[in-house]
């Protein structure tokens, strides 16, 4: 009788401390070159008020990015088609 053995979850969690591994993961992750960004396509659903600054932020870095929206119109992504919503609330 034969058991395979359970798979083990690399979560990629520092050891040490709790409190110092934040830290240590920051100073251990592996940065992407400025002259590689152009090699990465990032895509980003949605463009709300989240999606669109993400989307413009990554682009200023140099990343190449394409943005997907749902509506017809990027400018009636819920978090703008929303504010009418949020306005009568507060009023």
């Amino acid at each position: 009788m034969t058991t395979a053995a359970s798979p083990v979850l690399n979560g990629r969690c520092p050891a040490g401390p709790i409190a110092d591994r934040w830290q240590k993961c920051k100073n251990e992750l592996k940065l992407v070159s400025p002259t590689n960004k152009r090699k990465f396509e990032i895509l980003v659903v949605g463009t709300g008020l989240a999606g669109a600054s993400a989307a413009a932020s990554l682009a200023e870095m140099g990343y190449n990015v394409k943005s997907f929206c749902f509506q017809d119109s990027p400018r009636r992504a819920h978090s703008i088609a929303a504010q009418g919503g949020i306005n009568a609330a507060k009023n």
